[in-house]
């Protein structure tokens, strides 16, 4: 189908069709003129929705379902004025989305369209309305919004990398708003590894789905590309360095892994006070990052809080790209649920998922782990899964959480074991940073999560006045308003404490 560019004329011949058909057809058609109108009715009925649609058909085609899910399925075309044919990214994380696709997949989608309109056309991706031009005469116009399209894709193949599990994929990830940009940065750096965002650094609190991600991205080069993947955790990595030594086989060791394409190393936070284990690493690092190979790093904590860290690491941490994963909502943990509870074939009630993750709120395997629970349980003793059994499959383990008692050694026990320092040190007259800001934090969440006076407060940390206490709270409390970071940390530690 041949495509008119100039919108005057398409909308010259639009306002003529109405004409037209109320006139005899015999003494309108010299020169076919009404046969032509007819075609530009018809093209002109065509929303822009199904040019978009039509594009996408072809643009899934070339590539994984996984990489077409994350990049093209929130887009809105907006309005087509003359070649160019804008499309909106309405994901949350819009700016980092269009950047991917500004740069990874112009070309494709300008092909897409141009082959759908028979014309060389030109997709502006935009983050607001403002950005489309106004004045202009325009050709089409997006209809009301419509369900996000999905990919068809064909089979796939599975090829093994060292350690990798290949039940972690992106399509058995729950999306939600607290891990869509890491999950899209994962994304990123699976497709093109090394080419943007190395290192890339995830950090988060146990069981959000760090290592989840990370094997994500080595199934995903190991499917699509020849690439050599070796995923290990840093206390692996730790100890095969202390066998390496004791079996004066270092060389061995180090070909393992500084001869890979890439190289996932979970708990980078295990490095912490392990200079030998460090300085290793630090070489290991600079010769993958030297040879433009991908390095992928997860750790609890983002690197300028990770305690004994060398500085020259640390850096090298922050030279790319750091993202984190935050504390399910309510409604992702009750998708998280619904996904597992697909694995297992059953039908479980909505007020049982609700019931489970009203009840966990921070920790992805223990809301897992609680389905699993439930499900063993009702098989177990061939009932039916409902509210009160569930309810009595899991009271032992929510009475745990109830039991939990928090009291300032409760307080000061976690703080101290998140900041890897000793009680004792937390209690001494050390004044090294590493030692006041940790204990500057256990004070201030005394403060807030019990109902112990500023003196007794004092007493609890070493016998210390309480303007102590007082300038130590409003130390944190300030840090709080002014570093986002900082504030998610309290939190993090904050839910701890709670068992959340």
């Amino acid at each position: 189908m041949h495509f008119f560019p100039h919108s005057a004329i398409l909308i010259s011949y639009k306002q003529d069709v109405d004409k037209l058909k109320s006139l005899n057809p015999c003494t309108v058609s010299v020169g076919g003129l009404l046969k032509k109108c007819e075609y530009l009715e018809e093209l002109l009925e065509h929303s822009i929705d199904t040019i978009w649609q039509k594009a996408l058909d072809m643009i899934s085609e070339d590539m994984p379902e996984v990489s077409f899910n994350t990049w093209f399925t929130e887009l809105i075309p907006m309005e087509f004025i003359s070649h160019d044919f804008y499309v909106k990214v309405a994901t949350s994380n819009a700016k980092f989305c269009k950047s991917v696709l500004d740069t990874r997949y112009l070309t494709l989608t300008n092909n897409a369209v141009s082959n759908v309109l028979g014309e060389n056309i030109q997709v502006k991706f935009i983050l607001d309305d403002s950005e489309i031009p106004r004045g202009k005469k325009l050709v089409l116009e997006a209809t009301p919004s419509k369900e996000p399209s999905s990919n068809q894709s064909g089979s796939r193949r599975i090829k093994s990398s060292s350690n990798l599990n290949s039940k972690y994929t992106f399509d058995k990830f729950v999306i939600g708003e607290n891990n869509r940009f890491a999950h899209a940065a994962c994304v990123a750096v699976s497709e093109f590894p090394s080419e943007r965002y190395n290192p890339l650094f995830i950090y988060g609190g146990v069981g959000l789905g760090k290592t989840h991600l990370m094997q994500a991205i080595g199934n995903f080069i190991s499917e699509y590309s020849n690439n050599r993947v070796v995923y290990v955790s840093c206390e692996t990595f730790t100890n095969e360095f202390i066998d390496s030594i004791k079996n004066q086989n270092s060389e061995t060791f180090r070909n393992k892994y500084r001869n890979v394409d890439i190289l996932l190393i979970d708990d980078i936070q295990f490095l912490a006070k392990k200079e030998g284990t460090q300085e290793e690493f630090f070489h290991t690092f600079n010769t993958l990052h030297e040879e433009n190979k991908q390095i992928v790093i997860s750790s609890d904590r983002p690197p300028r809080e990770i305690p004994n860290l060398a500085e020259r690491l640390r850096s090298r941490f922050e030279m790319g790209l750091i993202t984190d994963i935050s504390t399910p909502n309510f409604e992702t943990r009750i998708a998280i649920l619904r996904k597992k509870a697909e694995s297992y074939a059953e039908d479980i009630p909505d007020d049982v998922l609700n019931f489970i993750a009203d009840n966990i709120h921070s920790n992805i395997r223990e809301l897992e782990g609680a389905l699993t629970t439930v499900v063993a349980y009702s098989k177990l003793h061939g009932q039916k899964i409902s509210l009160n059994f569930a309810r009595d499959a899991l009271k032992d383990l929510f009475k745990d959480k109830a039991n939990i008692v928090i009291d300032a050694a409760y307080i000061k026990e976690t703080t101290a074991k998140y900041f890897n320092i000793t009680v004792e040190e937390m209690d001494s007259k050390k004044r090294t940073k590493a030692i006041s800001t940790p204990r500057q934090v256990a004070m201030y969440l005394t403060r807030e999560m019990t109902e112990l006076s500023l003196p007794r407060i004092g007493e609890e940390f070493g016998g210390r006045d309480h303007s102590t206490i007082i300038h130590g709270c409003q130390k944190i409390s300030e840090e709080m308003d002014s570093n986002t970071d900082f504030k998610n940390l309290i939190i993090r530690i904050q839910n701890e404490i709670k068992g959340d």
